[in-house]
């Protein structure tokens, strides 16, 4: 009896009115107007912002590869990504930086490459793990059941930027060093939404793969 209570007053939430449709309606695009504007000036502050970064790196000896973009541009589109935001006001793009000493260039670039990627991996996981705390805290688990979704979820850290895609590589920059070798920058972006889900995914899997008890209730909230 309870439980069909609570059904009814769940779908009793969904149910909405002409009037509140329409509400609905001029709200989201009021909403979408302010994310317009406010699109507007995070880029008129990126530009500017981007310029005086890039002089304070070519003091430091940061110079691109010959044919790239030029540094200021590079920064300036580093600095849209990580301010532009989705429809609903969210953040669009996750951003993630790497630096790496090689002898090489391309040594360096793999390294900082890499350390850019599991940047953006971590970002990802502490997002998630957010979501999961929350999980917790509502479901009100035992300590040894709530101990149990924990580290799952912290052994799952390594294995989410394997999950995901291919990164958007938007600064690439180096410098040389006393000693010869190359010094090189990667700042790298990955849609948030789909980086997201590539966690939640990683997350599902290892609690399968233990054969936790609670992964069918875990799956059911992450993919609200």
């Amino acid at each position: 009896m309870k439980k069909i209570l609570i059904s009814i007053l769940i779908a009793s939430l969904f149910v909405v009115s002409p009037v509140q449709a329409q509400l609905s309606k001029e709200q989201q695009k009021e909403r979408s107007e302010q994310v317009k504007q406010q699109r507007k000036e995070l880029d008129k502050k990126a530009a500017k912002d981007a310029r005086k970064q890039a002089k304070q790196y070519k003091k430091e000896g940061w110079k691109v590869t010959p044919g790239s973009l030029t540094l200021e541009k590079q920064l300036d589109r580093s600095m849209r990504m990580a301010n532009e935001l989705d429809d609903s006001g969210y953040p669009l793009y996750v951003i993630g930086e790497g630096m790496s000493v090689g002898e090489t260039f391309d040594a360096a670039k793999m390294q900082a490459t890499e350390i850019a990627r599991q940047d953006i991996a971590s970002k990802l996981h502490q997002e998630v793990a957010s979501l999961v705390e929350s999980f917790i805290a509502n479901e009100q688990l035992s300590s040894e059941e709530a101990a149990s979704v924990v580290q799952t979820v912290s052994e799952s850290k390594s294995l989410i930027s394997q999950s995901f895609g291919r990164i958007i590589t938007v600064v690439e920059a180096y410098r040389d060093l006393e000693n010869g070798n190359k010094e090189v920058l990667v700042r790298a972006a990955y849609n948030e939404k789909m980086g997201i889900e590539s966690a939640k995914n990683a997350i599902r899997r290892e609690l399968k793969k233990k054969g936790d008890e609670l992964s069918k209730d875990v799956d059911n909230f992450l993919s609200l």
